[in-house]
């Protein structure tokens, strides 16, 4: 079985103790390979330097050994590494393409840094795998056992919302969700609520009218295509026990509406999943707590998380 591969991530955060504590729990169950330069990782990490993907060692951390130039200091952010963490990023993509792995976890990157050393042109990770893959449109999902959201608009200001959100963007966001439901998660009739952008879902147009005029037009043209989409709905009754066991997906319309619902549910073991690309990638969703870098406190639970649903997905395509 072809391993999952784990970019690096920013070395003077806690990408590299997650990865190898997540290793720890997952050695036995699932083959990994990790992309970065060995001297990164915390001390004492049993590690075994590898030139070919397939040479997975059964007793030590399987290294794609990258030189970064020097050492990382915990929780202090070095722009020469830069063009290394986004070069591990790209080698990952690259195994995967290839064949050589079967899906991609990324630990969390500092923008600023990779700005600063490399002039990083991306506004994260999601926007650079999309042009490694060469696609237009991705949908970024937050999953956790209990709930799996993904949010039409991400990280805009609030009062630009109204004029990103469009009839084409929602579309997009419904037909990529779609089908990476039925082809990651092995659900042949997805079922999918959608958010209102509005209190009440608007009130029938007393609290707004983008639901008339924009969202319940494009639940309608889709539904007359064959999807189950319930919706809009009132955010506000949408997340609780008995609502959620009535969808798949929840479709909301902005970041906060999406990410307040998961995190209060399960705040460590959510995880981060870009829909729509022709690989399989994920990630823990959370940054990289610089705060907390090397002092060995760093819970691996959502990169843990990560890794295994990266397995799960890569069997549903399988």
């Amino acid at each position: 079985m072809q391993p999952i591969a784990i970019s690096c991530g920013e070395p003077a955060g806690i990408g590299p103790e997650i990865a190898v504590a997540a290793w720890e729990v997952l050695k036995s169950e699932i083959p990994l390979i990790w992309l970065g330069d060995p001297q990164h990782l915390p001390r004492g990490t049993p590690y075994h330097p590898a030139t070919d993907p397939a040479d997975i060692h059964p007793f030590k951390l399987t290294v794609l050994a990258r030189d970064f130039g020097g050492p990382a200091t915990p929780g202090q952010p070095d722009p020469a590494h830069a063009k290394g963490v986004i070069a591990a990023i790209a080698d990952a993509v690259a195994l995967v393409q290839s064949g050589a792995a079967r899906a991609v976890c990324t630990a969390p990157i500092h923008k600023a840094a990779l700005i600063d050393g490399a002039d990083f042109a991306y506004p994260g990770h999601t926007e650079y795998l999309a042009a490694l893959a060469g696609t237009d449109q991705v949908v970024m999902m937050l999953a956790c056992d209990a709930l799996r959201v993904v949010p039409t608009t991400i990280h805009i200001p609030l009062a630009e919302v109204r004029n990103t959100l469009t009839a084409s963007l929602l579309t997009d966001t419904l037909l990529i969700t779609h089908a990476a439901l039925r082809r990651d998660f092995g659900i042949a009739k997805p079922r999918i609520a959608v958010a209102g952008l509005n209190p009440h879902a608007g009130e029938d147009g007393k609290m707004g009218n983008e639901e008339i005029e924009m969202i319940t037009p494009v639940l309608s043209a889709l539904r007359a295509q064959g999807m189950d989409i319930t919706g809009p709905l009132s955010a506000d009754t949408m997340f609780h026990a008995g609502a959620r066991k009535n969808y798949d997906v929840a479709i909301c319309m902005y970041h906060d509406q999406a990410l307040i619902p998961i995190k209060t549910l399960d705040f460590s073991g959510g995880v981060n999943v870009t829909l729509g690309l022709p690989f399989i990638r994920t990630s823990p969703d959370h940054g990289t707590a610089f705060d907390i870098a090397g002092k060995g406190v760093a819970d691996a639970t959502s990169m843990i998380a990560a890794i295994r649903m990266a397995a799960k997905m890569a069997d549903a395509r399988d």
